[in-house]
Protein backbone atom coordinates (compact mmCIF):
# COMPACT_ATOMS: atom_id res chain seq x y z
CA UNK A 1 0.00 0.00 0.00
CA UNK A 2 1.55 3.26 -0.80
CA UNK A 3 0.65 5.77 2.14
CA UNK A 4 0.91 9.76 1.35
CA UNK A 5 2.57 10.48 4.72
CA UNK A 6 6.11 11.68 4.60
CA UNK A 7 8.24 14.02 2.84
CA UNK A 8 11.64 14.23 2.89
CA UNK A 9 12.69 16.83 0.78
CA UNK A 10 12.03 20.02 2.10
CA UNK A 11 13.34 23.39 2.08
CA UNK A 12 12.70 26.37 4.25
CA UNK A 13 14.10 29.83 4.96
CA UNK A 14 17.55 28.51 5.40
CA UNK A 15 18.04 28.15 2.03
CA UNK A 16 15.87 28.82 -0.72
CA UNK A 17 12.67 27.75 0.33
CA UNK A 18 9.93 30.78 1.13
CA UNK A 19 8.80 29.41 5.16
CA UNK A 20 10.48 29.07 8.58
CA UNK A 21 11.16 25.31 9.70
CA UNK A 22 7.40 25.56 11.79
CA UNK A 23 5.11 26.47 8.69
CA UNK A 24 5.91 23.17 7.49
CA UNK A 25 5.47 20.87 10.66
CA UNK A 26 1.97 23.00 11.33
CA UNK A 27 1.10 22.14 7.45
CA UNK A 28 2.44 18.22 7.59
CA UNK A 29 0.77 17.73 10.97
CA UNK A 30 -2.42 19.04 9.39
CA UNK A 31 -1.80 16.41 6.46
CA UNK A 32 -1.36 14.03 9.34
CA UNK A 33 1.93 13.02 8.11
CA UNK A 34 4.29 10.65 10.08
CA UNK A 35 7.86 11.98 8.73
CA UNK A 36 8.66 15.14 7.78
CA UNK A 37 12.69 15.92 6.52
CA UNK A 38 14.21 18.79 6.01
CA UNK A 39 16.96 19.36 3.08
CA UNK A 40 18.71 22.44 2.87
CA UNK A 41 20.78 23.08 -0.11
CA UNK A 42 24.06 22.45 1.14
CA UNK A 43 26.62 25.30 0.73
CA UNK A 44 29.18 25.39 -2.22
CA UNK A 45 32.22 27.20 -2.77
CA UNK A 46 30.79 30.29 -4.73
CA UNK A 47 28.47 33.32 -3.81
CA UNK A 48 24.88 31.93 -4.52
CA UNK A 49 21.18 32.65 -3.08
CA UNK A 50 20.02 28.74 -2.83
CA UNK A 51 22.47 27.43 -0.36
CA UNK A 52 22.56 27.65 2.96
CA UNK A 53 25.17 29.25 4.71
CA UNK A 54 27.82 26.96 6.23
CA UNK A 55 28.18 28.79 9.29
CA UNK A 56 23.86 28.57 10.26
CA UNK A 57 23.93 25.05 9.30
CA UNK A 58 24.77 23.80 13.62
CA UNK A 59 21.62 26.67 13.97
CA UNK A 60 19.61 25.08 11.12
CA UNK A 61 19.87 21.02 12.99
CA UNK A 62 19.55 22.51 16.73
CA UNK A 63 16.31 23.94 15.51
CA UNK A 64 15.55 20.46 13.74
CA UNK A 65 16.01 18.86 17.04
CA UNK A 66 14.38 21.30 19.24
CA UNK A 67 10.97 21.08 16.76
CA UNK A 68 11.68 17.44 17.48
CA UNK A 69 10.33 17.67 21.01
CA UNK A 70 7.25 19.73 20.36
CA UNK A 71 5.40 17.17 17.94
CA UNK A 72 4.67 13.19 17.54
CA UNK A 73 5.98 13.13 13.95
CA UNK A 74 9.24 12.24 12.93
CA UNK A 75 11.37 15.07 12.03
CA UNK A 76 14.51 14.25 10.40
CA UNK A 77 17.86 16.35 9.32
CA UNK A 78 19.40 16.14 6.03
CA UNK A 79 20.87 18.49 3.16
CA UNK A 80 20.13 18.66 -0.19
CA UNK A 81 23.79 18.14 -1.75
CA UNK A 82 24.78 19.62 -5.33
CA UNK A 83 27.97 17.72 -6.82
CA UNK A 84 29.93 20.11 -8.84
CA UNK A 85 33.46 18.66 -9.10
CA UNK A 86 35.69 21.25 -7.53
CA UNK A 87 33.13 23.46 -6.20
CA UNK A 88 31.47 21.36 -4.01
CA UNK A 89 32.68 19.57 -0.38
CA UNK A 90 32.18 15.61 -0.01
CA UNK A 91 28.94 14.50 1.08
CA UNK A 92 30.27 12.28 4.33
CA UNK A 93 32.11 15.99 5.27
CA UNK A 94 28.35 17.16 6.20
CA UNK A 95 26.71 14.02 7.28
CA UNK A 96 29.80 13.12 9.73
CA UNK A 97 30.35 16.86 10.87
CA UNK A 98 26.01 17.19 12.02
CA UNK A 99 25.19 13.87 11.91
CA UNK A 100 22.96 14.12 9.66
CA UNK A 101 19.56 11.46 8.92
CA UNK A 102 19.99 10.76 5.05
CA UNK A 103 21.46 13.03 2.04
CA UNK A 104 19.84 13.71 -0.98
CA UNK A 105 22.34 14.10 -3.89
CA UNK A 106 21.28 15.53 -7.39
CA UNK A 107 22.79 18.23 -10.04
CA UNK A 108 21.58 21.14 -10.65
CA UNK A 109 24.71 22.86 -12.17
CA UNK A 110 26.85 21.18 -14.95
CA UNK A 111 30.12 21.58 -15.78
CA UNK A 112 31.10 21.61 -19.04
CA UNK A 113 34.51 19.96 -20.58
CA UNK A 114 37.71 22.16 -21.27
CA UNK A 115 35.57 25.69 -20.72
CA UNK A 116 35.30 27.88 -17.95
CA UNK A 117 31.31 28.79 -16.35
CA UNK A 118 28.62 26.24 -14.38
CA UNK A 119 25.26 25.46 -16.36
CA UNK A 120 22.66 26.22 -14.24
CA UNK A 121 19.44 24.07 -15.40
CA UNK A 122 17.03 24.80 -12.49
CA UNK A 123 15.64 27.53 -10.83
CA UNK A 124 12.75 29.45 -12.60
CA UNK A 125 14.17 31.19 -15.80
CA UNK A 126 14.54 29.57 -18.67
CA UNK A 127 16.29 32.20 -20.66
CA UNK A 128 19.40 31.12 -18.02
CA UNK A 129 19.25 27.29 -19.38
CA UNK A 130 19.27 28.54 -23.28
CA UNK A 131 21.91 31.33 -21.76
CA UNK A 132 24.33 28.20 -20.65
CA UNK A 133 23.39 26.07 -23.56
CA UNK A 134 24.45 28.87 -26.12
CA UNK A 135 27.65 30.05 -24.03
CA UNK A 136 29.14 26.82 -22.60
CA UNK A 137 28.12 24.45 -25.45
CA UNK A 138 27.86 25.71 -28.46
CA UNK A 139 24.03 25.04 -28.70
CA UNK A 140 25.26 21.74 -29.11
CA UNK A 141 21.95 20.05 -26.65
CA UNK A 142 23.55 16.33 -27.18
CA UNK A 143 26.99 17.10 -25.52
CA UNK A 144 25.59 19.52 -22.73
CA UNK A 145 22.72 17.25 -21.94
CA UNK A 146 25.31 14.35 -21.80
CA UNK A 147 27.87 16.37 -19.38
CA UNK A 148 24.58 16.32 -17.36
CA UNK A 149 24.51 13.05 -17.45
CA UNK A 150 27.90 12.28 -16.70
CA UNK A 151 27.80 14.57 -13.81
CA UNK A 152 24.81 11.91 -12.53
CA UNK A 153 27.62 9.05 -13.05
CA UNK A 154 29.93 10.89 -10.83
CA UNK A 155 28.27 11.76 -8.63
CA UNK A 156 26.75 8.15 -7.79
CA UNK A 157 29.89 6.07 -8.29
CA UNK A 158 32.08 8.63 -5.84
CA UNK A 159 29.34 9.82 -3.19
CA UNK A 160 27.33 8.58 -0.38
CA UNK A 161 24.05 9.59 -0.13
CA UNK A 162 20.49 7.96 0.22
CA UNK A 163 18.20 9.23 -2.12
CA UNK A 164 18.82 10.68 -6.13
CA UNK A 165 16.74 13.95 -6.21
CA UNK A 166 14.18 14.61 -9.99
CA UNK A 167 17.40 12.88 -11.98
CA UNK A 168 16.25 13.63 -14.85
CA UNK A 169 15.64 17.19 -14.20
CA UNK A 170 17.44 18.31 -17.23
CA UNK A 171 14.82 18.39 -19.27
CA UNK A 172 12.56 20.92 -17.16
CA UNK A 173 13.88 23.75 -19.38
CA UNK A 174 14.22 21.70 -22.19
CA UNK A 175 10.40 21.81 -22.83
CA UNK A 176 10.39 19.51 -25.82
CA UNK A 177 12.34 22.00 -27.68
CA UNK A 178 16.01 20.61 -28.51
CA UNK A 179 15.23 17.23 -27.65
CA UNK A 180 12.94 14.76 -26.85
CA UNK A 181 13.54 12.26 -24.07
CA UNK A 182 12.29 8.86 -26.11
CA UNK A 183 15.67 9.71 -28.26
CA UNK A 184 17.98 6.29 -28.22
CA UNK A 185 20.67 8.62 -27.38
CA UNK A 186 19.15 9.84 -23.91
CA UNK A 187 17.71 7.19 -23.21
CA UNK A 188 21.09 5.15 -23.28
CA UNK A 189 22.31 7.69 -21.32
CA UNK A 190 19.37 7.34 -18.49
CA UNK A 191 19.63 3.78 -18.67
CA UNK A 192 23.46 4.10 -17.34
CA UNK A 193 21.89 5.95 -14.99
CA UNK A 194 19.38 3.67 -13.57
CA UNK A 195 21.71 0.59 -13.50
CA UNK A 196 24.04 2.85 -11.20
CA UNK A 197 21.40 4.01 -9.52
CA UNK A 198 20.67 0.16 -8.78
CA UNK A 199 24.39 -1.18 -8.05
CA UNK A 200 24.74 1.67 -5.27
CA UNK A 201 21.48 1.05 -3.52
CA UNK A 202 20.18 4.59 -3.76
CA UNK A 203 16.15 5.40 -3.82
CA UNK A 204 14.77 7.45 -6.27
CA UNK A 205 12.52 10.18 -5.23
CA UNK A 206 9.28 10.51 -7.94
CA UNK A 207 9.57 14.88 -7.70
CA UNK A 208 5.98 16.57 -8.15
CA UNK A 209 7.35 20.06 -8.33
CA UNK A 210 7.91 20.36 -11.67
CA UNK A 211 3.93 19.93 -12.13
CA UNK A 212 2.40 21.91 -9.90
CA UNK A 213 5.09 24.91 -10.72
CA UNK A 214 3.98 24.43 -14.21
CA UNK A 215 7.52 23.89 -15.54
CA UNK A 216 7.17 20.56 -16.60
CA UNK A 217 5.00 18.44 -18.00
CA UNK A 218 5.45 15.38 -16.12
CA UNK A 219 7.07 14.05 -12.73
CA UNK A 220 10.46 13.48 -12.06
CA UNK A 221 11.58 10.78 -13.91
CA UNK A 222 9.15 10.29 -15.95
CA UNK A 223 7.02 7.27 -16.67
CA UNK A 224 9.08 5.38 -19.25
CA UNK A 225 11.93 5.92 -16.63
CA UNK A 226 9.98 4.68 -13.38
CA UNK A 227 9.04 1.87 -15.02
CA UNK A 228 12.90 0.66 -15.74
CA UNK A 229 13.21 1.66 -12.34
CA UNK A 230 10.59 -0.63 -11.18
CA UNK A 231 12.01 -3.54 -13.79
CA UNK A 232 15.17 -3.49 -11.54
CA UNK A 233 13.72 -3.27 -8.25
CA UNK A 234 14.57 0.41 -7.39
CA UNK A 235 13.06 1.82 -3.95
CA UNK A 236 11.27 4.85 -4.61
CA UNK A 237 9.48 7.57 -2.36
CA UNK A 238 7.30 10.37 -3.30
CA UNK A 239 8.10 14.11 -2.45
CA UNK A 240 6.97 17.75 -3.23
CA UNK A 241 10.29 18.94 -3.04
CA UNK A 242 8.72 21.70 -0.61
CA UNK A 243 9.41 25.97 -0.48
CA UNK A 244 6.84 26.70 0.61
CA UNK A 245 4.41 24.93 3.45
CA UNK A 246 1.17 24.74 1.08
CA UNK A 247 3.51 22.66 -1.46
CA UNK A 248 3.61 19.78 0.75
CA UNK A 249 1.38 16.56 -0.90
CA UNK A 250 1.08 19.03 -4.41
CA UNK A 251 0.19 16.64 -7.18
CA UNK A 252 1.36 13.51 -4.38
CA UNK A 253 -1.84 11.37 -5.39
CA UNK A 254 -1.49 12.07 -8.59
CA UNK A 255 2.38 10.33 -8.11
CA UNK A 256 0.93 7.59 -6.43
CA UNK A 257 -1.46 6.45 -9.13
CA UNK A 258 1.31 6.69 -11.33
CA UNK A 259 3.71 4.68 -9.59
CA UNK A 260 0.38 2.41 -9.00
CA UNK A 261 0.44 1.92 -13.05
CA UNK A 262 4.15 1.48 -13.26
CA UNK A 263 4.24 -1.92 -10.42
CA UNK A 264 4.86 -0.36 -7.51
CA UNK A 265 3.02 -1.26 -4.49
CA UNK A 266 5.34 0.67 -1.40
CA UNK A 267 7.58 3.60 -0.59
CA UNK A 268 10.28 3.62 0.72
CA UNK A 269 10.24 4.82 4.51
CA UNK A 270 13.09 5.61 7.19
CA UNK A 271 13.22 3.58 10.18
CA UNK A 272 13.94 5.42 13.52
CA UNK A 273 15.17 2.26 14.85
CA UNK A 274 18.20 1.13 12.46
CA UNK A 275 18.99 4.87 11.34
CA UNK A 276 18.35 3.80 7.55
CA UNK A 277 15.41 3.88 4.82
CA UNK A 278 13.27 0.51 4.90
CA UNK A 279 12.17 -0.41 0.85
Amino acid sequence: MIELNTNYHTHSTYCDGKEPLPAFVTAAEKLHYTQLGFSSHAPVSFENDFGIKEEEIGTYCDEIEALQQQTPMLLLKSLECDFIPGYSKSFDTFRNEYHLDYIIGGVHLVLPEHRDGIWFIDGSKREIYDDGLARLFDHDIRRAVTRFWEQTFEMIETEHFEIIAHFDKIKMHNQHRFFEDDEPWYQMLADKALQLIKRHDLIVEVNTRGLYKKRCDAFYPSTTLLKKARKLDIPVIISSDAHKSEDLGQFCPEARDELLRCGYDHLAVFDPATRQFQY
